[in-house]
Protein backbone atom coordinates (compact mmCIF):
# COMPACT_ATOMS: atom_id res chain seq x y z
CA UNK A 1 0.00 0.00 0.00
CA UNK A 2 1.51 3.38 -0.94
CA UNK A 3 2.39 5.82 1.81
CA UNK A 4 -0.44 8.12 2.84
CA UNK A 5 -0.10 11.78 3.65
CA UNK A 6 0.10 12.56 7.35
CA UNK A 7 -3.17 13.70 8.95
CA UNK A 8 -3.88 17.23 10.12
CA UNK A 9 -5.10 18.11 13.63
CA UNK A 10 -8.42 19.94 13.39
CA UNK A 11 -11.36 20.17 15.80
CA UNK A 12 -9.94 17.77 18.35
CA UNK A 13 -9.01 14.93 16.03
CA UNK A 14 -6.29 13.78 13.69
CA UNK A 15 -7.96 13.40 10.33
CA UNK A 16 -7.12 13.25 6.61
CA UNK A 17 -6.56 16.68 5.12
CA UNK A 18 -8.73 18.17 2.42
CA UNK A 19 -5.82 18.46 0.03
CA UNK A 20 -4.88 20.39 -3.09
CA UNK A 21 -1.50 18.65 -3.26
CA UNK A 22 1.28 17.09 -1.21
CA UNK A 23 4.97 17.59 -0.48
CA UNK A 24 7.92 15.41 0.51
CA UNK A 25 10.44 16.87 2.99
CA UNK A 26 14.10 16.31 2.20
CA UNK A 27 17.08 15.41 4.36
CA UNK A 28 19.53 18.30 3.72
CA UNK A 29 22.64 16.14 4.13
CA UNK A 30 21.61 13.30 1.83
CA UNK A 31 19.40 15.43 -0.45
CA UNK A 32 16.96 12.50 -0.35
CA UNK A 33 13.30 12.48 0.77
CA UNK A 34 12.76 11.57 4.42
CA UNK A 35 10.09 9.06 3.38
CA UNK A 36 7.09 10.90 4.81
CA UNK A 37 4.35 12.65 2.84
CA UNK A 38 2.52 15.77 3.97
CA UNK A 39 -0.64 17.43 2.62
CA UNK A 40 -1.15 20.88 1.18
CA UNK A 41 -4.46 21.89 2.74
CA UNK A 42 -7.34 23.54 0.92
CA UNK A 43 -9.37 26.46 2.21
CA UNK A 44 -11.79 23.89 3.70
CA UNK A 45 -9.17 22.80 6.25
CA UNK A 46 -8.34 26.39 7.11
CA UNK A 47 -12.01 27.30 7.43
CA UNK A 48 -12.66 24.34 9.73
CA UNK A 49 -9.64 25.15 11.91
CA UNK A 50 -10.49 28.85 12.19
CA UNK A 51 -14.13 28.16 13.12
CA UNK A 52 -13.02 25.61 15.72
CA UNK A 53 -10.48 28.06 17.15
CA UNK A 54 -13.19 30.71 17.40
CA UNK A 55 -15.32 28.32 19.43
CA UNK A 56 -12.35 27.38 21.61
CA UNK A 57 -11.67 31.08 22.17
CA UNK A 58 -15.09 31.42 23.78
CA UNK A 59 -14.57 28.27 25.85
CA UNK A 60 -11.19 29.49 27.10
CA UNK A 61 -12.92 32.44 28.76
CA UNK A 62 -14.06 29.94 31.37
CA UNK A 63 -10.65 28.30 31.81
CA UNK A 64 -8.68 29.54 34.81
CA UNK A 65 -5.15 30.95 34.56
CA UNK A 66 -4.02 28.02 36.69
CA UNK A 67 -5.34 25.49 34.15
CA UNK A 68 -3.59 27.27 31.28
CA UNK A 69 -0.39 27.22 33.28
CA UNK A 70 -0.80 23.51 34.04
CA UNK A 71 -1.29 22.81 30.34
CA UNK A 72 1.95 24.56 29.41
CA UNK A 73 3.85 22.78 32.17
CA UNK A 74 2.40 19.39 31.30
CA UNK A 75 3.28 19.99 27.67
CA UNK A 76 6.88 20.83 28.62
CA UNK A 77 7.05 17.58 30.59
CA UNK A 78 5.74 15.59 27.64
CA UNK A 79 8.28 17.20 25.31
CA UNK A 80 11.08 16.06 27.59
CA UNK A 81 9.63 12.56 27.66
CA UNK A 82 9.56 12.53 23.83
CA UNK A 83 13.08 13.94 23.57
CA UNK A 84 14.63 11.11 21.55
CA UNK A 85 11.91 11.09 18.90
CA UNK A 86 12.01 14.85 18.51
CA UNK A 87 15.80 15.06 18.25
CA UNK A 88 15.98 12.22 15.73
CA UNK A 89 13.22 13.66 13.54
CA UNK A 90 14.61 17.21 13.64
CA UNK A 91 18.11 15.97 12.81
CA UNK A 92 16.81 14.11 9.77
CA UNK A 93 14.80 17.11 8.59
CA UNK A 94 17.31 19.91 9.28
CA UNK A 95 20.74 18.22 9.65
CA UNK A 96 21.30 20.14 12.89
CA UNK A 97 23.64 18.28 15.30
CA UNK A 98 21.73 16.13 17.75
CA UNK A 99 23.60 16.90 20.95
CA UNK A 100 25.23 20.31 20.58
CA UNK A 101 22.24 22.02 18.95
CA UNK A 102 18.97 20.11 19.29
CA UNK A 103 19.32 18.29 22.59
CA UNK A 104 21.79 20.66 24.22
CA UNK A 105 20.38 24.08 23.28
CA UNK A 106 17.03 24.09 21.52
CA UNK A 107 15.07 21.58 23.56
CA UNK A 108 15.95 23.07 26.98
CA UNK A 109 15.19 26.55 25.64
CA UNK A 110 11.82 25.35 24.36
CA UNK A 111 10.71 23.78 27.63
CA UNK A 112 12.10 26.73 29.59
CA UNK A 113 10.04 29.29 27.68
CA UNK A 114 6.91 27.13 27.99
CA UNK A 115 7.42 27.08 31.76
CA UNK A 116 8.09 30.82 31.86
CA UNK A 117 4.85 31.35 29.93
CA UNK A 118 3.06 29.13 32.45
CA UNK A 119 4.26 31.33 35.27
CA UNK A 120 3.13 34.45 33.41
CA UNK A 121 -0.32 32.91 32.90
CA UNK A 122 -0.48 32.03 36.57
CA UNK A 123 0.66 35.32 38.12
CA UNK A 124 -0.97 37.53 35.43
CA UNK A 125 1.72 40.19 35.71
CA UNK A 126 1.57 40.56 31.92
CA UNK A 127 -2.04 41.82 32.09
CA UNK A 128 -1.09 45.25 33.57
CA UNK A 129 -4.06 45.35 35.91
CA UNK A 130 -4.84 49.03 36.50
CA UNK A 131 -7.42 50.66 38.75
CA UNK A 132 -8.25 54.36 39.15
CA UNK A 133 -10.62 54.73 42.07
CA UNK A 134 -11.50 58.41 41.60
CA UNK A 135 -13.04 57.81 38.16
CA UNK A 136 -13.90 54.14 38.78
CA UNK A 137 -12.14 53.19 35.55
CA UNK A 138 -10.28 49.88 35.47
CA UNK A 139 -8.33 48.13 32.70
CA UNK A 140 -6.38 44.99 31.88
CA UNK A 141 -5.02 43.04 28.96
CA UNK A 142 -6.99 39.91 28.05
CA UNK A 143 -7.22 37.31 25.31
CA UNK A 144 -8.24 38.19 21.77
CA UNK A 145 -11.45 37.02 20.15
CA UNK A 146 -10.63 34.10 17.87
CA UNK A 147 -7.59 31.91 17.34
CA UNK A 148 -3.98 32.90 16.71
CA UNK A 149 -2.36 31.64 13.51
CA UNK A 150 1.35 30.94 13.90
CA UNK A 151 3.75 30.49 10.98
CA UNK A 152 7.02 29.02 12.23
CA UNK A 153 10.44 29.56 10.57
CA UNK A 154 12.75 26.98 9.02
CA UNK A 155 15.82 27.64 11.19
CA UNK A 156 14.57 26.81 14.71
CA UNK A 157 12.65 23.51 14.60
CA UNK A 158 12.05 23.55 18.37
CA UNK A 159 12.39 27.01 19.95
CA UNK A 160 10.43 28.92 17.27
CA UNK A 161 8.23 26.06 16.10
CA UNK A 162 4.62 26.98 15.40
CA UNK A 163 3.42 24.43 17.97
CA UNK A 164 6.12 24.77 20.64
CA UNK A 165 8.01 28.05 20.23
CA UNK A 166 7.81 31.47 21.79
CA UNK A 167 4.81 32.63 19.76
CA UNK A 168 2.88 29.50 20.72
CA UNK A 169 3.76 29.88 24.41
CA UNK A 170 2.81 33.57 24.43
CA UNK A 171 -0.49 33.05 22.65
CA UNK A 172 -1.57 30.24 24.96
CA UNK A 173 -0.49 32.05 28.13
CA UNK A 174 -2.53 35.07 27.03
CA UNK A 175 -5.56 32.79 26.72
CA UNK A 176 -5.79 32.14 22.98
CA UNK A 177 -6.12 28.91 20.98
CA UNK A 178 -3.43 28.34 18.35
CA UNK A 179 -3.55 27.13 14.76
CA UNK A 180 -0.01 26.16 13.84
CA UNK A 181 1.14 26.27 10.24
CA UNK A 182 4.14 23.94 10.09
CA UNK A 183 7.29 24.95 8.25
CA UNK A 184 7.90 22.70 5.28
CA UNK A 185 11.52 22.17 6.35
CA UNK A 186 10.48 20.21 9.44
CA UNK A 187 6.85 19.05 9.29
CA UNK A 188 7.56 15.76 11.07
CA UNK A 189 9.09 17.56 14.03
CA UNK A 190 6.04 19.81 14.21
CA UNK A 191 3.71 16.82 14.03
CA UNK A 192 5.39 15.24 17.09
CA UNK A 193 5.06 18.49 19.01
CA UNK A 194 1.39 18.71 18.08
CA UNK A 195 0.81 15.14 19.26
CA UNK A 196 2.21 15.97 22.68
CA UNK A 197 0.46 19.35 22.90
CA UNK A 198 -2.88 17.75 22.06
CA UNK A 199 -2.44 15.06 24.70
CA UNK A 200 -1.42 17.67 27.29
CA UNK A 201 -4.51 19.70 26.46
CA UNK A 202 -6.73 16.66 27.04
CA UNK A 203 -5.00 15.77 30.29
CA UNK A 204 -5.53 19.27 31.67
CA UNK A 205 -9.08 19.75 30.42
CA UNK A 206 -8.39 22.42 27.83
CA UNK A 207 -10.86 22.81 24.93
CA UNK A 208 -10.22 20.45 22.02
CA UNK A 209 -9.60 23.35 19.65
CA UNK A 210 -6.82 24.84 21.79
CA UNK A 211 -4.15 23.34 19.53
CA UNK A 212 -4.60 22.65 15.81
CA UNK A 213 -2.13 21.93 13.02
CA UNK A 214 -1.98 22.19 9.26
CA UNK A 215 1.22 21.71 7.27
CA UNK A 216 1.08 23.87 4.17
CA UNK A 217 -1.29 25.96 2.07
CA UNK A 218 -0.91 27.75 -1.23
CA UNK A 219 -0.39 31.52 -1.21
CA UNK A 220 -4.02 32.44 -1.82
CA UNK A 221 -5.25 30.22 1.00
CA UNK A 222 -2.54 31.66 3.25
CA UNK A 223 -3.80 35.18 2.59
CA UNK A 224 -7.37 34.14 3.35
CA UNK A 225 -6.14 32.43 6.52
CA UNK A 226 -4.60 35.56 8.07
CA UNK A 227 -7.49 37.80 6.97
CA UNK A 228 -10.32 35.51 8.03
CA UNK A 229 -13.08 37.35 9.93
CA UNK A 230 -12.79 34.90 12.84
CA UNK A 231 -8.99 34.94 13.22
CA UNK A 232 -7.67 36.91 16.19
CA UNK A 233 -4.08 37.60 15.12
CA UNK A 234 -1.10 36.08 13.32
CA UNK A 235 2.50 35.56 14.33
CA UNK A 236 4.86 35.04 11.39
CA UNK A 237 8.59 34.35 11.18
CA UNK A 238 10.09 33.87 7.72
CA UNK A 239 11.06 35.57 4.49
CA UNK A 240 10.34 39.25 3.95
CA UNK A 241 8.64 38.64 0.62
CA UNK A 242 6.13 36.09 1.90
CA UNK A 243 5.59 37.96 5.16
CA UNK A 244 4.69 41.21 3.42
CA UNK A 245 2.16 39.40 1.23
CA UNK A 246 0.46 38.11 4.37
CA UNK A 247 0.69 41.51 6.05
CA UNK A 248 -1.02 43.20 3.13
CA UNK A 249 -3.88 40.71 3.32
CA UNK A 250 -4.24 41.07 7.11
CA UNK A 251 -3.94 44.86 7.05
CA UNK A 252 -6.72 45.20 4.50
CA UNK A 253 -9.20 43.83 7.01
CA UNK A 254 -7.59 45.21 10.17
CA UNK A 255 -6.29 41.92 11.54
CA UNK A 256 -3.18 42.14 13.75
CA UNK A 257 -0.11 40.41 12.31
CA UNK A 258 3.32 40.34 13.97
CA UNK A 259 6.21 39.72 11.61
CA UNK A 260 9.86 38.80 11.91
CA UNK A 261 11.19 39.30 8.40
CA UNK A 262 14.89 39.91 7.82
CA UNK A 263 17.88 41.40 9.59
CA UNK A 264 21.54 41.91 8.75
CA UNK A 265 22.53 42.89 12.31
CA UNK A 266 25.39 45.36 11.74
CA UNK A 267 28.50 45.02 13.88
CA UNK A 268 30.78 48.05 14.08
CA UNK A 269 34.36 47.20 15.07
CA UNK A 270 36.30 50.33 15.97
CA UNK A 271 40.05 50.79 15.34
CA UNK A 272 41.16 50.75 18.96
CA UNK A 273 39.45 47.42 19.53
CA UNK A 274 41.24 45.94 16.50
CA UNK A 275 44.64 47.22 17.63
CA UNK A 276 43.97 45.75 21.05
CA UNK A 277 42.52 42.29 20.28
CA UNK A 278 42.02 41.72 16.54
CA UNK A 279 42.40 37.95 16.53
CA UNK A 280 40.02 37.48 19.44
CA UNK A 281 37.38 39.56 17.63
CA UNK A 282 38.02 37.73 14.36
CA UNK A 283 37.39 34.41 16.10
CA UNK A 284 34.16 35.74 17.65
CA UNK A 285 33.04 37.06 14.26
CA UNK A 286 33.79 33.75 12.55
CA UNK A 287 31.94 31.74 15.19
CA UNK A 288 28.91 34.03 15.12
CA UNK A 289 28.72 34.26 11.34
CA UNK A 290 29.11 30.51 10.73
CA UNK A 291 27.15 29.18 13.71
CA UNK A 292 24.36 26.99 12.40
CA UNK A 293 25.76 27.68 8.92
CA UNK A 294 24.74 31.30 9.37
CA UNK A 295 21.05 30.42 9.53
CA UNK A 296 20.24 32.66 12.47
CA UNK A 297 18.06 35.76 12.37
CA UNK A 298 20.79 37.50 14.41
CA UNK A 299 23.64 36.47 12.10
CA UNK A 300 26.11 39.40 11.62
CA UNK A 301 25.50 40.14 7.93
CA UNK A 302 27.44 43.43 7.89
CA UNK A 303 30.59 44.51 9.72
CA UNK A 304 31.37 48.22 9.69
CA UNK A 305 35.06 49.09 9.87
CA UNK A 306 37.09 52.31 9.54
CA UNK A 307 40.07 52.50 7.19
CA UNK A 308 43.21 51.72 9.17
CA UNK A 309 46.20 49.37 9.07
CA UNK A 310 44.56 47.35 11.83
CA UNK A 311 41.45 47.03 9.64
CA UNK A 312 43.47 45.67 6.71
CA UNK A 313 45.12 43.11 8.97
CA UNK A 314 41.76 42.13 10.45
CA UNK A 315 40.22 41.51 7.03
CA UNK A 316 43.20 39.40 5.95
CA UNK A 317 42.82 37.41 9.15
CA UNK A 318 39.06 37.00 8.71
CA UNK A 319 39.50 35.96 5.08
CA UNK A 320 41.90 33.19 6.08
CA UNK A 321 39.68 31.99 8.89
CA UNK A 322 36.62 31.85 6.60
CA UNK A 323 38.58 29.90 4.00
CA UNK A 324 39.83 27.34 6.52
CA UNK A 325 36.62 26.85 8.51
CA UNK A 326 34.44 23.79 7.82
CA UNK A 327 31.45 24.41 5.57
CA UNK A 328 28.14 23.47 7.15
CA UNK A 329 24.95 22.08 5.66
CA UNK A 330 22.10 24.45 4.79
CA UNK A 331 18.50 23.67 5.66
CA UNK A 332 17.22 23.11 2.14
CA UNK A 333 17.84 23.55 -1.54
CA UNK A 334 15.72 26.69 -1.37
CA UNK A 335 18.01 28.23 1.27
CA UNK A 336 21.02 27.33 -0.87
CA UNK A 337 19.52 28.94 -3.97
CA UNK A 338 18.52 32.07 -2.07
CA UNK A 339 21.99 32.41 -0.56
CA UNK A 340 23.64 32.01 -3.95
CA UNK A 341 21.24 34.56 -5.42
CA UNK A 342 21.92 36.98 -2.59
CA UNK A 343 25.70 36.79 -3.04
CA UNK A 344 25.30 37.23 -6.79
CA UNK A 345 23.14 40.31 -6.21
CA UNK A 346 25.73 41.83 -3.85
CA UNK A 347 28.58 41.30 -6.27
CA UNK A 348 26.36 42.67 -9.03
CA UNK A 349 26.22 46.04 -7.26
CA UNK A 350 29.94 46.26 -6.60
CA UNK A 351 30.80 44.04 -3.63
CA UNK A 352 34.23 42.44 -3.93
CA UNK A 353 34.41 38.75 -3.17
CA UNK A 354 37.19 38.13 -0.63
CA UNK A 355 36.60 34.42 -0.13
CA UNK A 356 33.96 31.83 -1.05
CA UNK A 357 31.12 32.67 -3.40
CA UNK A 358 30.42 29.20 -4.83
CA UNK A 359 28.03 26.38 -4.07
CA UNK A 360 29.44 23.27 -2.42
CA UNK A 361 32.27 22.72 0.00
CA UNK A 362 30.25 20.82 2.58
CA UNK A 363 27.90 17.86 2.95
CA UNK A 364 24.56 18.02 1.14
CA UNK A 365 23.09 21.45 0.45
CA UNK A 366 26.07 23.72 1.08
CA UNK A 367 27.73 26.97 0.06
CA UNK A 368 31.29 28.10 0.66
CA UNK A 369 31.88 30.35 3.65
CA UNK A 370 31.70 33.77 2.02
CA UNK A 371 33.10 37.18 2.92
CA UNK A 372 32.63 40.26 0.74
CA UNK A 373 33.83 43.85 0.95
CA UNK A 374 32.78 47.31 -0.22
CA UNK A 375 34.11 50.77 0.50
CA UNK A 376 32.05 53.22 2.47
CA UNK A 377 31.48 55.32 -0.64
CA UNK A 378 30.22 52.31 -2.60
CA UNK A 379 27.82 51.43 0.20
CA UNK A 380 26.41 54.95 0.36
CA UNK A 381 25.84 54.95 -3.39
CA UNK A 382 23.56 51.92 -3.15
CA UNK A 383 22.67 51.23 0.50
CA UNK A 384 19.38 49.45 -0.14
CA UNK A 385 20.82 46.87 -2.54
CA UNK A 386 23.83 46.26 -0.31
CA UNK A 387 21.63 45.58 2.72
CA UNK A 388 19.59 42.74 1.30
CA UNK A 389 19.80 39.67 3.49
CA UNK A 390 21.85 36.74 2.17
CA UNK A 391 20.62 34.18 4.68
CA UNK A 392 23.44 31.77 5.47
CA UNK A 393 27.20 31.64 6.03
CA UNK A 394 28.01 35.04 4.48
CA UNK A 395 28.89 38.55 5.61
CA UNK A 396 29.75 41.89 4.02
CA UNK A 397 32.52 44.17 5.30
CA UNK A 398 31.92 47.90 4.79
CA UNK A 399 35.10 49.98 5.20
CA UNK A 400 34.45 53.66 5.91
CA UNK A 401 37.02 56.33 5.08
CA UNK A 402 36.68 58.06 8.44
CA UNK A 403 34.49 58.64 11.46
CA UNK A 404 32.07 60.97 9.69
CA UNK A 405 31.48 58.51 6.88
CA UNK A 406 30.95 55.75 9.43
CA UNK A 407 28.19 57.86 10.99
CA UNK A 408 26.62 58.44 7.57
CA UNK A 409 26.70 54.71 6.84
CA UNK A 410 25.11 53.94 10.21
CA UNK A 411 22.38 56.48 9.47
CA UNK A 412 21.60 54.60 6.23
CA UNK A 413 21.08 51.23 7.91
CA UNK A 414 17.60 49.77 7.74
CA UNK A 415 15.87 48.51 10.87
CA UNK A 416 17.47 45.44 12.43
CA UNK A 417 16.95 43.07 15.31
CA UNK A 418 20.41 43.74 16.72
CA UNK A 419 23.42 46.01 16.36
CA UNK A 420 26.78 45.86 18.08
CA UNK A 421 29.79 48.10 18.65
CA UNK A 422 33.21 46.73 19.61
CA UNK A 423 35.46 49.23 21.38
CA UNK A 424 38.90 49.32 22.98
CA UNK A 425 39.01 48.48 26.65
CA UNK A 426 41.41 51.37 27.31
CA UNK A 427 38.79 53.96 26.34
CA UNK A 428 40.49 55.09 23.11
CA UNK A 429 37.32 54.42 21.11
CA UNK A 430 34.94 56.15 23.50
CA UNK A 431 34.55 59.37 21.53
CA UNK A 432 33.81 57.45 18.34
CA UNK A 433 31.38 55.22 20.22
CA UNK A 434 29.55 58.28 21.54
CA UNK A 435 29.06 59.41 17.93
CA UNK A 436 27.87 56.08 16.54
CA UNK A 437 25.81 54.60 19.37
CA UNK A 438 22.94 57.15 19.39
CA UNK A 439 22.47 56.61 15.65
CA UNK A 440 22.63 52.82 15.82
CA UNK A 441 20.43 52.72 18.94
CA UNK A 442 17.36 53.79 16.96
CA UNK A 443 18.07 51.34 14.12
CA UNK A 444 17.95 48.17 16.23
CA UNK A 445 15.82 46.45 18.81
CA UNK A 446 18.80 45.24 20.87
CA UNK A 447 22.11 47.09 21.16
CA UNK A 448 25.19 45.12 22.22
CA UNK A 449 28.72 46.10 23.21
CA UNK A 450 31.77 43.90 22.68
CA UNK A 451 29.65 40.81 22.07
CA UNK A 452 28.42 39.18 18.88
CA UNK A 453 24.63 39.12 18.57
CA UNK A 454 23.92 35.48 17.79
CA UNK A 455 22.53 34.34 21.13
CA UNK A 456 19.00 35.30 22.22
CA UNK A 457 18.53 34.76 25.94
CA UNK A 458 14.99 33.88 27.03
CA UNK A 459 14.74 36.41 29.87
CA UNK A 460 12.10 39.04 30.65
CA UNK A 461 14.26 41.98 29.53
CA UNK A 462 15.05 40.52 26.10
CA UNK A 463 13.83 42.33 23.00
CA UNK A 464 13.80 40.14 19.91
CA UNK A 465 12.21 42.77 17.73
CA UNK A 466 13.15 45.99 16.02
CA UNK A 467 12.24 48.57 13.38
CA UNK A 468 11.08 47.53 9.92
CA UNK A 469 12.14 45.45 8.02
CA UNK A 470 13.41 43.32 10.88
CA UNK A 471 9.82 43.15 12.13
CA UNK A 472 6.48 44.65 11.23
CA UNK A 473 6.29 46.82 14.38
CA UNK A 474 9.11 48.16 16.58
CA UNK A 475 7.04 48.10 19.76
CA UNK A 476 6.83 44.33 20.24
CA UNK A 477 9.12 41.38 20.92
CA UNK A 478 8.77 37.70 20.08
CA UNK A 479 11.15 36.69 22.90
CA UNK A 480 10.94 37.86 26.49
CA UNK A 481 8.08 36.89 28.75
CA UNK A 482 5.81 38.57 29.80
CA UNK A 483 6.22 41.32 27.15
CA UNK A 484 5.77 38.89 24.25
CA UNK A 485 2.22 38.07 25.43
CA UNK A 486 0.98 41.58 24.66
CA UNK A 487 1.01 40.86 20.91
CA UNK A 488 -1.82 38.41 21.38
CA UNK A 489 -4.01 40.43 23.72
CA UNK A 490 -6.46 43.32 23.71
CA UNK A 491 -6.66 46.14 26.23
CA UNK A 492 -10.04 46.00 27.95
CA UNK A 493 -11.35 49.02 29.86
CA UNK A 494 -14.25 49.00 32.33
CA UNK A 495 -15.88 52.34 33.19
CA UNK A 496 -18.38 52.56 36.07
CA UNK A 497 -19.05 48.81 35.98
CA UNK A 498 -20.69 47.33 39.06
CA UNK A 499 -18.14 45.38 41.00
CA UNK A 500 -19.82 41.97 40.73
CA UNK A 501 -19.77 42.38 36.93
CA UNK A 502 -16.04 43.06 36.76
CA UNK A 503 -13.42 40.40 36.04
CA UNK A 504 -12.27 39.07 39.40
CA UNK A 505 -8.80 40.52 38.81
CA UNK A 506 -10.21 44.07 38.79
CA UNK A 507 -12.53 43.88 41.76
CA UNK A 508 -11.71 45.69 44.97
CA UNK A 509 -10.44 42.58 46.71
CA UNK A 510 -7.31 41.04 45.24
CA UNK A 511 -8.64 37.57 44.25
CA UNK A 512 -5.41 35.72 45.03
CA UNK A 513 -3.66 38.15 47.34
CA UNK A 514 -0.59 37.93 45.11
CA UNK A 515 -1.63 39.73 41.92
CA UNK A 516 0.31 42.92 41.28
CA UNK A 517 -2.09 45.72 40.38
CA UNK A 518 -1.56 49.43 39.83
CA UNK A 519 -4.06 51.16 42.12
CA UNK A 520 -4.12 54.94 41.92
CA UNK A 521 -0.62 55.03 40.49
CA UNK A 522 1.04 52.60 42.92
CA UNK A 523 1.86 48.95 42.31
CA UNK A 524 0.52 46.82 45.13
CA UNK A 525 -0.69 43.34 46.02
CA UNK A 526 -3.27 44.81 48.38
CA UNK A 527 -6.98 45.42 48.03
CA UNK A 528 -8.66 48.62 46.91
CA UNK A 529 -9.20 50.71 50.04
Amino acid sequence: MPNQAQPVLIAGEWRPADTVGEFHPTNPQTKQPTGEIYPVSSIKDVEAAVVTASEASEQLLNVSPETKAQFLEQYADRIEARREDLVEMAHNETSYPKETRLNGIELPRTTNQLRQAAQAARDQSWALLTIDTETDIRSMYAALEGGVAIFGPNNFPFAFNSISGGDFAAAIAAGNPVIGKANSSHPGTTRIFAEEAFEASRETGMPDGTVQLIYRTDHEVGKRFVSHPLIGATGYTGSRRAGLVLKEAADKVGKPIYLELSSINPVAILPGALRERAEEIADEFLTSCLLGTGQFCTNPGIILLIKDEATDSFLDMAKEKFANAPVGTLLSEGVLNNLAGGVEALTGVGAELLVGGESGGGIGFSYQNTLLQVSGSQFLENPQALQQEAFGNESLAVVADDVEQAKEITSSFEGNLTGCIYTAQDGSDDALYDGLAPILRRKVGRLLNDKMPTGVAVVPAMNHGGPYPSTGHPGFTSVGIPASLLRFAMLQCFDNIREHRLPSELRDKNPTGTLWRQIDGEWTQGDVK
